[in-house]
């Protein structure tokens, strides 16, 4: 299990990289090295009818698989963006949002991992779910890319 000043140091980052983040209260709840996980609190994200808005769901989601490849390269210079992305919603989110993305097999992530150490440039699918009270809620796939 990662330590908390692992956790701040990684919510600190995201909210000074990416100001959406402040605003819509994301914390990194949990990285355990098989999966990370963020949430941010409805109050802060919801829509008309008082469910998630989709457009912060897809941005948790998003920041998930970016959040678990910034831990996972261990490389404070790189620059990791998403490529493509696609999302399902399942039913509405009436409560905290919660993003889990696990980390891939070992084969597709040391393919990463070697791909980025020789050439610079690497890119990974990842997926995300965002549960509530243990139903998935949100199916989400990106490709993310790191570049030195």
């Amino acid at each position: 299990m990662i330590g908390d000043d692992v956790l701040r140091e990684t919510t600190a980052y995201l909210h000074e990289q990416i100001p959406l983040t402040r605003a819509m209260g994301v914390e990194v709840a949990a990285y355990d090295g098989a999966q990370l996980v963020l949430i941010a609190p409805l109050a802060q994200n919801h829509n008309h009818l008082g469910t998630a808005f989709g457009g912060s769901l897809n941005a948790l989601a998003t920041l998930a698989g970016y959040a678990l490849l910034w831990l996972e390269l261990k490389d404070r210079t790189a620059h990791i963006v998403i490529r493509k992305s696609s999302i399902h919603f399942q039913h509405p989110v009436r409560g905290e949002l919660r993003a889990v993305c696990r980390i891939p097999n070992e084969t597709e992530l040391g393919a990463f991992r070697r791909a980025f150490a020789h050439k610079g440039k690497a890119r990974l699918e990842l997926r995300v779910e965002i549960v509530e009270e243990g139903a998935i809620a949100v199916n989400f796939t990106g490709t993310f890319v790191a570049v030195r």
